[in-house]
């Protein structure tokens, strides 16, 4: 059996600790959870390579929204490509199509010549895609080292049929690693199903915030029903739980 890892999407330096805490074997480092994740900071990468020793791999997204990407946008993450590789990241984290719902082959390979040596992910961009099998062989072909995709469903559970037909597409060459959703009572069943050795979760819970004062009439998003009081951080607990399934036969 294949060593089984977990790669926890960590939104904040602090959740990128506790992931490595849990017994984490890779950190996706993102920014802006609202919106699916967007390049952090310098200083978050940077910080989060001082602190941590376990895998880090950076997701390159310059905005929330489609995978569509203009010229200028293209442009930011080609620098944030150089940034991360230049802060020590062991990886990126990209996902590139074309208006009509395709792989953009010729602008995926382009950041993954940037990104070398470090490794490169294809993220859940693949779910969008008009036909996840076929994007599944162009990725593997084009060299990625790992496709994070909930099989072109809203959770991997709901997914895992058309996960476990890509792992099989895949095969040894590229990585299919299943994720959104994934909690400690439905992981050892994906993984078994799909076939998968790596999986990927965000662990997160909601903690409260500090402040004693609060002002129950605004939201920074705009909406007064979130409320701005709590911290949404991963739970080490949860991790070291999935963990623990992960390494049972």
């Amino acid at each position: 059996m294949k060593q089984r890892k977990l790669e926890v999407c960590a939104y904040t330096l602090q959740s990128a600790i506790n992931a490595q805490k849990g017994g984490a074997y890779r950190v996706e480092l993102c920014d802006n959870m609202p919106e699916g994740g967007t390049t952090p900071s310098a200083a978050t990468i940077a910080l989060a390579r001082k602190y941590l020793n376990i895998k880090l791999n950076i997701i390159i997204r310059p905005r929330g929204g489609d995978f569509c990407y203009s010229p200028i946008e293209f442009e930011c993450m080609r620098e944030d490509i150089l940034i991360a590789k230049a802060l020590g990241a062991n990886g990126i984290v990209i996902g590139i199509l074309t208006a009509n719902g395709c792989i953009d082959i010729r602008r995926t390979k382009e950041l993954i010549k940037i990104a070398s040596p470090m490794e490169v992910t294809f993220h859940r961009a693949i779910d969008m895609s008009s036909d996840i099998l076929n994007a599944t062989k162009q990725l593997t072909d084009l060299g990625v080292n790992r496709i994070l995709t909930s099989g072109g469903h809203k959770t991997a559970y709901e997914g895992k049929e058309i996960i476990k037909q890509m792992n099989k597409i895949a095969g040894d060459r590229t990585i299919i690693m299943p994720g959104c959703g994934v909690t400690p009572d439905n992981v050892k069943h994906i993984i078994n199903y799909t076939g998968t050795s790596e999986i990927h979760c965000s662990a997160k819970h909601y903690v409260r915030g500090k402040m004693i004062y609060e002002n129950p009439n605004i939201s920074m998003g705009g909406d007064v029903n979130n409320n701005e009081y709590n911290v949404l951080e991963t739970s080490i607990n949860t991790v070291k739980e999935i963990i623990e399934i992960l390494e049972k036969p």
